[in-house]
């Protein structure tokens, strides 16, 4: 392990792709959605991440509401690492102040900047895949990961790769919004384009100099935060400026700005685990391609995505007859129901439920 590779793990969400199971408490990361069902995504995240950086020297910036649950999940990470944010602000001003908080720890850090809730089946591909990225980083040049796409896949955005560079790596020459399928099918024939991954690997320094040059409102707001911390007085300071900083991503704000930006292909099994359609899709399926819990009935009942979620209570029996390509999750307080293709429309229920002023199950 490089001594002076950090990782910073962002773990935020509002817990509504994934609703009843997710909520504002419990959003997607502290779930078990991926093919291994005994562990939450941050768990096997961080699993991973330890494999190239210690602990100590992982940054998980997440919501001041999760904190409590983001420790119990990954206890090994110590809690001064655990970043809370009192309000959502989008991925420049965590990704800027959790690289201010490391730079003050050390001056050479090379940072990775990884998402909490993804899936990769390959934990080999990933390390090998990060490792070749922090050293092009090591160089000065901001990196990304791009997936080697398997499909026309519209619900992701692209990243247009250009010239081999010597270091192994790709010029990353723009990143491209989600496509329609026509154009996602013209993107995958060409070879030219990966998925955007929305990983980041870069110099602590070199990312600061990029906020001061393209976001300086929120350079100013982290360099006031990080006055503070050094003067150990950083609490009311931060409810204070954080709220104001712009609310921007990174990709906006700085990597579509950042010349030269390189790319490293990344072939490791990845998904950002979008939706229920998603967790079918990673799922063991029966014969029937039902994705259901053991001791389950499904009869005459094809390509259905049962999830029993609940905490209390004896075992019950979910019994399925003649239907196909639902979704049905349990929870200890909801019943989900719906066609499995809906799945990216479960912001109508949460927004109804909001509406209706049912904020204990939000």
């Amino acid at each position: 392990m490089n001594s002076h590779w950090y990782a910073i793990i962002m773990a935020g969400g509002a817990g509504t792709r994934f609703w009843p199971a997710s909520r504002k408490r419990r959003p997607k990361q502290l779930l078990a959605l991926g093919p291994d069902t005994s562990r939450p995504l941050l768990a096997a995240t961080v699993a991973r991440v330890k494999q190239l950086c210690p602990a100590d020297r992982i940054i998980i910036a997440t919501g001041e509401h999760l904190v409590d649950a983001t420790q119990a999940v990954v206890p090994e990470i110590p809690q001064e690492n655990l970043l809370a944010e009192p309000v959502p602000r989008n991925t420049a001003p965590c990704i800027a102040w959790a690289t201010a908080s490391i730079l003050s720890r050390d001056p050479d850090a090379v940072i990775a900047v990884l998402s909490a809730d993804h899936v990769v089946t390959s934990d080999d591909g990933f390390v090998q895949a990060v490792s070749q990225a922090m050293r092009v980083a090591e160089t000065g040049t901001i990196t990304t990961i791009g997936i080697v796409p398997t499909r026309p896949e519209t619900g992701y955005g692209y990243i247009e790769a250009g010239a081999d560079r010597s270091d192994g790596s790709k010029e990353a020459l723009r990143f491209v919004e989600k496509p329609n399928l026509e154009t996602a099918e013209k993107m995958l024939a060409s070879g030219s384009y990966l998925w955007n991954s929305g990983f980041f690997f870069f110099r602590g320094r070199d990312m600061m100099a990029a906020v001061e040059r393209h976001l300086p409102d929120l350079a100013g707001g982290i360099e006031k935060i990080a006055r503070a911390r050094a003067n150990g007085d950083d609490r009311e300071i931060l409810k204070q400026v954080f709220p104001q900083l712009p609310s921007v991503s990174i990709d906006v704000g700085v990597m579509e700005k950042v010349s030269p930006l390189a790319v490293v292909p990344g072939d490791f099994g990845w998904s950002d685990v979008g939706s229920w359609q998603t967790v079918w899709e990673l799922a063991q399926r029966d014969d029937n391609d039902n994705a259901a819990p053991e001791g389950s009935l499904l009869v005459d009942s094809r390509g259905n995505m049962v999830a029993d979620l609940r905490n209390s209570g004896g075992k019950r029996l979910i019994a399925l007859l003649g239907v196909e390509n639902l979704v049905v999750v349990e929870t200890d307080d909801a019943l989900l129901v719906m066609p499995r293709e809906r799945s990216q429309e479960l912001r109508k229920l949460t927004d109804a439920l909001s509406r209706l002023g049912q904020h204990d199950k939000l």
